[in-house]
């Protein structure tokens, strides 16, 4: 019966070639435009995430600011500093916390041979490279033997290393920071940022050695890496824990500045999604215009084979029958153009491979670019839109075959 109904709806078809393959042709440009509008923005969303991993993962920063609001005999504006000892009271009273570590940083004059650069240089823990998700291309990371022996070595970002040593060997030579001689112990792998402040012009070095260049006794801020998907519990828990100990409200925002990545990443994945959203829309808009050619492609097919119809009914064959074979005929017409446009979608994906973003204003940035890659959710998502335009726009001429009076339908000339 199946394979009946669609021989009948191929012998149509190849009956009106032409109209039948222009009619493919807007659906397969219609299912085109819909998939590769999805993976543009599949490759937006991993982009930007792409982006903000370099940053780390359940990472929150809090860097010291002035109160805007008096509290108790304190006036408004009073400067907050943080020191070690607001270290401890974190990693003692906030919830989750995983590791921590405390961070003074400076922009510093550091020299190599004849080349002399100013880079900013952090004195941090060892674990502010796992908070930070800082992954090392050569060499070793800072340890724990180094903070505790105050040993004068440096972790530098990829693009200090060429400025300062080119194309010679970094490992294991000495920088002068400040006029004082620090080994190079580690390269960082690079990262998709760009400006003077990004982790690629950094030099990492033991917070107990930074000691030797400037005071360390006040923090330039404090960064945490927690357990579980509770960002804003454990936000409000160390800004509850800061304020209770600087005397300060803690919905003061100007009094500590909390950099909480999870919840940038939270607001630019409705951004991500807002436009992805979009896209289909707009996809589904430009594959709706194939679908009304369909329907009046069908339509003009019913009414040409009016007669046909009517002997059909006069035989016995019942609306359900009329129905079937009219909507199988669209549902050939929109799986043949469907597998044409998937593929040229395929095609163009291939040949385009990657769209620029942030290559675009930093160097070696391809991993936070637009990657097309139809993946199998896009297919899905592309194929449930396709059979849903398919079906809408072939009901309508079948319906109206389906109903056709067989009396009238034999009189038709």
């Amino acid at each position: 019966m199946i394979f009946s109904i669609f021989e009948q709806a191929y012998s149509a078809l190849k009956h009106n070639r032409r109209r039948a393959a222009l009619t493919m042709l807007g659906m397969a440009w219609g299912i085109a435009t819909v998939v590769i509008l999805l993976a543009w923005g599949a490759g937006f969303e991993r982009a930007i995430m792409t982006f903000f991993s370099t940053f780390g993962s359940n990472m929150i920063a809090v860097f010291p600011g002035r109160t805007s609001m008096q509290v108790g005999g304190s006036k408004a504006g009073t400067q907050i500093r943080f020191t070690l000892e607001d270290l401890d009271l974190i990693n003692n009273a906030v919830p989750m916390l995983k590791r921590s570590s405390p961070d003074v940083d400076k922009q510093m004059n550091i020299e190599y041979d004849t080349r002399a650069f100013t880079f900013r240089v952090a004195g941090v823990y060892p674990s502010y490279l796992e908070i930070r998700h800082m992954d090392i291309a050569q060499g070793r990371a800072l340890n724990e033997q180094d903070e505790m022996s105050r040993a004068r070595v440096a972790v530098i970002g990829d693009e200090a290393k060429k400025k300062l040593f080119s194309g010679q060997i970094a490992i294991g030579n000495s920088v002068r920071i400040n006029g004082i001689s620090y080994q190079i112990v580690g390269i960082l792998k690079h990262k998709p940022q760009d400006g003077d402040d990004n982790d690629n012009r950094l030099l990492m070095i033991p917070f107990s050695s930074m000691g030797d260049l400037m005071d360390t006794r006040y923090l330039s801020g404090i960064f945490i890496e927690y357990e579980g998907m509770g960002y804003k519990k454990v936000a409000d828990s160390l800004r509850q824990v800061l304020a209770t100990h600087h005397d300060f409200k803690p919905d003061d925002k100007q009094a500590i500045f909390v950099w909480n990545l999870m919840e940038d990443i939270a607001q630019f994945r409705i951004v991500t999604t807002a436009i992805k959203i979009l896209l289909t829309f707009i996809g589904f808009l430009t594959l709706g215009i194939g679908g009304v050619g369909l329907m009046n492609i069908m339509l003009v097919a019913v009414t040409q084979r009016t007669r046909e119809i009517g002997v059909e009914k006069a035989l016995g064959a019942r609306k359900r029958h009329i129905l079937v074979q009219f909507l199988s005929e669209a549902m050939a017409i929109t799986f043949t153009g469907g597998f044409l446009g998937i593929l040229a979608a395929y095609i163009i994906s291939g040949v385009i491979g990657t769209l620029p973003l942030f290559s675009a204003f930093a160097e070696n940035a391809q991993d936070a670019d637009i990657h097309l890659h139809i993946d199998p959710m896009i297919l899905l998502v592309s194929t449930f839109i396709l059979v849903f335009v398919g079906i809408v726009s072939g009901m309508l001429p079948a319906i109206k075959a389906a109903r056709m009076d067989p009396v009238e339908a034999l009189r038709y000339e």
